[in-house]
């Protein structure tokens, strides 16, 4: 099948054609450049990003917010980036496991990402996974990262609406809450609701928040038990409100980020890094051998 076939069987709604697209960006096929040049990005799709730490349940809530969504007619394309083991650079794909429940479902479409080594919470190819399933025409699309180091810089980039997802017992670490999360969420949810300490943690979210310049949108502290569908919907209605007074200041710094990336991957996708080997073994035997100076011949090729 050609490249336009497949672009117009994934846009009719083809899941087949839609895993084969993404497979050829993510594995950096010879054909994965044509394919996201030929993306119709014209249309708009809100993006919903979810972030936050370890345990705090952000799985089951994507689940109950693909239920929200379905229950309404509409589609959705997750992107559920999952941890990459540091010993043997293997994804958990816990994610796939939590959210096999609509793996039938004609308008759901989930798949999962390995971090594999990039910086911070999001996968390298994620910008480009949103990207083709913008084009596959979903109405919806969640990111949901795995909430470690820079991944909620990253997020608040890519999302027009960013969750951030607590537990009560985070409760001690809400210093580090105001540092780091309390600037980029535009819906906080304090999720297992039910646990012990959960109205306090609210109230202290909400008083950090008093403290932020007056703004347009009013970041709302929600709760959640997302096993139990509790308060999920309202947490839809309030991701629906956000939608269109979404001023997303931060993207432009990160397809700069990305752009940057990208053209350096296109520069140097005719070095072969084995040659580069051969080539330093032979002249580091040298006693005058200049790291620089090689680099610098090297660059001169480009």
């Amino acid at each position: 099948m050609g490249q336009t076939d497949l672009l117009e069987k994934m846009r009719e709604g083809d899941f087949r054609s839609l895993s084969r697209v993404i497979s050829l960006v993510e594995n950096d096929t010879k054909d994965a450049e044509q394919l996201l040049l030929h993306l119709d990005l014209s249309r708009k799709v809100p993006v919903i990003g979810i972030t936050g730490p370890p345990g705090a349940g952000k799985s089951t809530l994507v689940n109950g917010l693909i239920r929200e969504i379905t229950e309404k007619g509409k589609s959705v394309g997750v992107v559920a980036i999952d941890p990459t083991s540091p010993f043997n650079y293997g994804s958990l794909l816990g994610d796939r496991i939590r959210m096999v429940e609509h793996f039938n479902n004609q308008k759901v479409f989930i798949r999962s990402l390995a971090t594999r080594g990039s910086l911070g919470g999001l996968s390298a190819k994620t910008i480009e996974i949103v990207d083709i399933m913008k084009a596959a025409a979903f109405d919806y699309i969640i990111v949901e990262t795995v909430g470690v180091g820079q991944s909620e810089v990253e997020i608040v980039g890519l999302a027009d609406t960013t969750l951030v997802v607590l537990v009560p017992e985070a409760g001690d670490e809400i210093q580090t809450i105001k540092s780091g999360l309390m600037e980029i969420a535009d819906i906080f949810v304090v999720n297992k609701a039910d646990h012990i300490g959960a109205d306090e943690f609210v109230a202290n979210i909400k008083k950090l928040l008093h403290q932020r310049p007056p703004a347009s949108w009013n970041v709302p502290v929600l709760k959640t038990v997302a096993d139990k569908k509790d308060g999920v919907g309202e947490l839809f209605a309030r991701i629906e409100q956000h939608y269109p007074i979404s001023d997303n200041t931060k993207k432009p710094f990160l397809m700069a980020e990305k752009a940057f990336r990208l053209i350096q991957h296109y520069k140097m996708k005719h070095i072969n890094k084995q040659t580069l080997l051969q080539e330093i073994i032979l002249k580091i035997r040298n006693n005058d051998f200049n790291l620089y100076r090689f680099v610098k011949q090297q660059t001169t090729l480009l």
